[in-house]
């Protein structure tokens, strides 16, 4: 079972690393995550991406709660989400048919490009 959870916590140094290894430590293994700022400079949010069974996404859940620093916890694997992937990428191309093609599979997937 696929779960995504999204943590509020303090935005403060180290947090990261500490919810990370607590998770790391107890065997969980963490998909996917990413973190950004909120509305408020001194909290950030988290969204985790954990599999695992039933009762494993709840002590995940559950032993995120019991962090000092994190300010609330929700699963939102039921509600609706929108979720995207950040993939950077390189392309050497000489050519200048090659460009266009490059910029029409990029319009295709809804790319965008940053510097030619």
């Amino acid at each position: 079972m696929r779960c995504v959870l999204s943590a509020v916590v303090q935005n403060v140094p180290g947090v990261l690393a500490h919810i990370s290894g607590m998770l790391a430590s107890r065997g969980y293994n963490i998909h996917s995550l990413a973190v950004g700022e909120t509305e408020d400079p001194n909290l950030s949010r988290m969204t985790f991406v954990v599999v695992g069974d039933a009762p494993v996404l709840d002590q995940v859940a559950k032993q995120l709660e019991k962090v000092v620093t994190v300010v609330a916890v929700t699963d939102i694997s039921a509600q609706e989400h929108v979720e995207r992937d950040l993939m950077l990428i390189k392309i050497k191309s000489e050519n200048g048919n090659k460009r266009s093609e490059i910029r029409e599979l990029v319009d295709i997937f809804r790319g965008k490009i940053v510097d030619v």
